[in-house]
């Protein structure tokens, strides 16, 4: 199981769109040539990131913005705005276990709710971190 690459390239983006916002216009080739990844890709997650209210982008090659605070979003947001998993949850359980096995019969009882759980506390650590947090982060490294 992984969650969609979308998600480290939105951080990306949104990393990029900070930190060159005042030197270039920051455009989705732009973006592109920073993820090395398609343009196209790239207009996709900023149009998932616009939905979400996230940023804000002029229309041709007038650039991207963030639409607030860095400090406002977070890995959460950005999570949720590309959408890395359906809404089934991050755990996609196999469809027909066998009703007449134990196991097979009781293998939702035992690990529903432990998935759900693990999956809450990840999302809970993901809105503990901030987009400016990151930013920080890789200013100390350069």
């Amino acid at each position: 199981m992984q969650i969609s690459s979308r998600f480290t390239v939105a951080v990306h983006v949104l990393l990029c769109i900070e930190m060159f916002k005042k030197d270039y216009k920051v455009t989705s080739d732009f973006l592109a040539s920073s993820v090395n990844a398609n343009p196209v890709v790239i207009r996709r997650i900023l149009q998932q990131l616009k939905r979400a209210g996230i940023v804000s982008v002029a229309r041709g090659s007038g650039g991207a913005a963030a639409a607030k605070p860095l400090e406002e979003i977070t890995l959460l947001d950005l999570y949720r705005a590309v959408e890395c998993v359906d809404g089934d949850g991050l755990f996609h359980f196999h469809e027909n276990p066998n009703q007449l096995c134990p196991v097979g019969r009781s293998i939702h009882t035992v690990l529903d709710g432990r998935l759900e759980d693990i999956q809450r506390a990840m999302e809970q650590e993901m809105e503990s971190v901030t987009i400016q947090d990151i930013l920080n982060d890789t200013k100390k490294l350069m």
